[in-house]
């Protein structure tokens, strides 16, 4: 019998099943992914060290698909250009959120991709000690926003009179258009914060 052309398992393979696992809901782990794959558990361990190698996967699976172009420009550009690809990536995916917030990051696209948010940020002169703060501020910001991208078109549903908040709804922007909206004023307050934060660090100097 012809040996298959095609291995039954690999790693681009067990990526690609693994994420469309958790995008559907269904419980994750390395016993649901080999039933999913149609294999035995042990012939994953023939691929993959475990589950937080599959999670890491999933990790570079995703990025892939919003990060491979890393930004050029200024640093606020490379900012908001970054923060927009992220926030759509966490939006598009939210169930694989809880897993990979949960694991040390060390796929090669995705630190090249906080690597140059970074650098974009030490060139703009943010100091060495304030880079990785700042840099954890923006991923928290786009994570957010990501998961409110992915929430019901209804955030607030008041169930009796309210003050100020029905009033404020009956007229206001619902879903995507509602989140994209906070995002970009959100983005813009972010951004001034930070050019006013530079501005402070240069006159210190």
């Amino acid at each position: 019998m012809p040996r298959p052309k095609v291995p039954l398992l690999s790693a681009d393979r067990i990526a690609d099943a693994a994420l469309e696992l958790v995008d559907s809901g269904r419980p994750f782990g390395v016993n649901a992914l080999a039933r999913a794959l149609g294999v035995t558990p042990s012939s994953l361990y023939n691929h993959v060290r475990g589950r937080d190698e599959i999670i890491e996967l999933i990790r570079g699976r995703i990025a892939g698909q919003y990060l491979a172009d890393l930004p050029e420009g200024t640093w606020d550009e490379v900012v908001a250009t970054t923060l927009r690809a992220q926030r759509r990536m966490y939006a598009d995916h939210p169930n694989a959120i809880p897993l990979i917030v949960g694991k040390t990051i060390t796929d090669p696209l995705v630190i090249a991709s906080y690597d140059n948010l970074a650098t974009a940020l030490l060139h703009a002169g943010f100091p060495d000690d304030e880079v990785l703060t700042v840099v954890a501020i923006l991923d928290s910001f786009a994570l957010g926003f990501g998961l409110d991208l992915a929430s019901p078109d209804d955030i607030w549903q008041p169930q009796g009179p309210t003050e100020t908040l029905g009033r404020l709804l009956a007229g206001a922007e619902r879903g995507a258009a509602r989140s994209d909206r906070a995002f970009e004023e959100g983005l813009e307050l972010l951004l001034d914060s930070l050019r006013l934060r530079l501005s402070r660090l240069r006159e210190a100097d």
